[in-house]
């Protein structure tokens, strides 16, 4: 039941805002959901249950989002869409406190305790058998994802600081969620330390052109190394 189960995960969301998740009661998640307590218990087994799917939940819409924002626009800088994913980080983060705890590791009184977000039992019907990623797992996550999605348009004679590129951008990220910053002081500190020169966009027939030259990637490496024999 995908629109029941939706619906109660948007309950319990909600009924989280109010108080703390000690305090929301089942029947009370239920009856907002508009179904059966029963229907509920069927769906998740147990209030741990839903506290682990709700949390699962929400970082994989973060996912998506940092997805989303690295896909950028077409042609759009890659140091621009990285930019864009640890600017989503933060605002993410701030506006979602499961998100932000499942980020830093701190669980505070109001939300589910640590313990009620193990593994998910595989023998229950429709769970997973992997456990809720911990903020390591999710920082991993993103920076992989930001390597796969952002290394078609970075300079293969630059593809070694691509990863680290990612790897800093994410930390900063996480750090600006630990220490809360704004969307804009984020990403200063992202720009301030990828490389100063930037990846370079795709032009036509998949050559590599820098805004306003004409200049193929070939072109460019040699130059470079004319350059350098000087």
């Amino acid at each position: 039941m995908p629109a029941a189960r939706e619906a109660l995960l948007d309950a319990a969301f909600t009924a989280l805002v109010g108080r703390p998740w000690a305090g929301v009661r089942m029947v009370d998640v239920a009856a907002a959901a508009g179904v059966s307590r029963q229907t509920l218990y069927n769906e998740f087994g147990s209030k741990e249950g839903l506290a682990r799917a709700l949390v699962r939940r929400e970082a994989d819409a973060y996912l998506t989002g940092i997805e989303a924002a690295l896909a950028g626009p077409g042609g759009a800088d890659p140091r621009e869409r990285l930019t864009a994913a640890a600017q989503w980080t933060v605002r993410a983060a701030d506006a979602n406190p499961l998100l932000r705890a499942a980020l830093t590791g701190c669980w505070t009184e109001r939300l589910p305790s640590p313990e009620h977000l193990g593994p998910l039992p595989a023998q229950r019907p429709g769970a997973g058998p992997d456990p809720l990623p911990s903020p390591g797992e999710l920082l991993g996550r993103v920076r992989d994802r930001a390597v796969t999605l952002l290394e078609r348009d970075w300079p293969a004679e630059e593809a070694a600081a691509l990863g680290r590129a990612c790897e800093t951008a994410t930390r900063l990220a996480l750090s600006c969620v630990v220490a809360p910053t704004g969307a804009e002081d984020v990403a200063r500190l992202v720009r301030g330390v990828l490389p100063p020169e930037g990846p370079v966009p795709a032009g036509p027939r998949g050559s590599r052109v820098r805004p306003g030259s004409r200049a193929t990637g070939a072109e460019l490496n040699g130059r470079r190394r004319r350059a350098a024999g000087r």
